[in-house]
């Protein structure tokens, strides 16, 4: 499937990205690129398909991202994923979490331009779809590199640079840079998201010295007002938690597609997620596995408190989700949500 331009895309999370997920992102916008969560290649080689790989064709467009510790095991990996025909793969090269650096993944690869580089030419020798990179500006390894790494701090621009022209040489597709340094040791992923300042103008510098790459940017932006501002700079942007906390700014994005369509109403979405539900529970789908992510529906509104109490409920309760649905879509009609 074609992915629209200019990108804008919901950002691969992990334990927050899965189809379900991303079958609510669909009811309320039906062009972002989506992500898998990151999927190491040891799922791949040694998991369930279909729980790790599979999605439904609404999803479309939808990116898998891959985490993968050496050439062999990401060709092998992304083999097997071309059964499921996503529309492009995405190296993970930027999450900070300890535990994955660890095991030689995410963002302590940036140490290791060469290596990600055959990655990514072992990655585009396994298929034809468009190939691409998530990244950060930069990386502290201090005690997770090992000790043959002559520099564990890279957080300097030029240490993107040179990064970057050792990988560009695999012709990449695009590249997602997240504004931050990764600090591999010391922050969680969460203060990672947080502490280390944002640093855009870097990317802006980039994309003006290498203006044939395809630069998408990432991390804490929040508004439709900042997309605009990004994008007069960059090719896309790349939003995650904002998307997931507050998800009916989804549809206040048509208008970067040029698409004059009514903004769909929150009541709209109940009906579409009743209809979801009632599959789901034909299916003996637990439904809150699909609820969960849908906490922020009325985010900032009136009826939040209400919305996300209702929909606990189903997870604590024998009460049948579509009849709780029901009853807040009659609340609804008689203005009381």
């Amino acid at each position: 499937m074609e992915i629209k331009t200019p990108i804008i895309s919901v950002a691969p999370m992990v334990d927050k990205t899965d189809r379900y997920f991303r079958n609510f992102v669909r009811m309320i916008n039906k062009d972002v690129l989506l992500y898998t969560e990151m999927i190491t290649a040891q799922a791949v080689l040694n998991g369930d398909l279909e729980r790790v790989l599979g999605f439904d064709e609404i999803e479309h467009p939808i990116s898998l991202q891959i985490a993968a510790t050496n050439p062999k095991e990401a060709y092998e990996a992304i083999k097997i994923a071309e059964r499921y025909n996503y529309d492009e793969v995405n190296l993970n090269v930027g999450c900070p979490s300890d535990k994955v650096s660890g095991n030689m993944m995410g963002a302590c690869l940036m140490a290791f331009p060469e290596l990600v580089l055959e990655i990514i030419e072992a990655i585009k020798k396994a298929t034809k779809k468009p190939v691409t990179i998530k990244h950060r500006i930069g990386i502290d390894g201090k005690n997770i590199l090992p000790d043959t790494v002559k520099r564990t701090l890279l957080d300097k621009y030029e240490d993107m640079i040179n990064f970057i022209n050792i990988i560009e040489k695999a012709d990449l597709a695009r590249y997602t840079i997240h504004a931050r340094i990764a600090v591999l040791a010391g922050l969680d992923p969460k203060q990672n998201r947080e502490i280390p300042l944002l640093r855009y103008e870097e990317i802006y510098t980039l994309k003006k010295e290498k203006p044939n790459l395809q630069i998408e940017i990432n991390g804490g932006i929040k508004t439709v007002e900042e997309i605009e501002t990004h994008l007069k700079h960059v090719d896309a942007v790349m939003i995650g938690r904002e998307f997931y906390e507050n998800p009916m700014i989804l549809a206040d994005l048509n208008k970067f597609y040029n698409i004059e369509e009514n903004k769909i109403s929150r009541e709209e979405m109940v009906e579409k997620i009743l209809i979801y539900v009632e599959k789901m529970e034909k299916n003996n789908e637990r439904p809150h596995l699909f609820l969960r992510h849908t906490q922020g529906l009325f985010h900032n509104v009136k009826g939040s408190k209400y919305w996300k109490n209702s929909i606990n409920v189903t997870n604590i309760k024998n009460t049948p989700a579509s009849e709780v649905l029901r009853e807040i879509l009659k609340s609804i009609a008689e203005r009381e949500v």
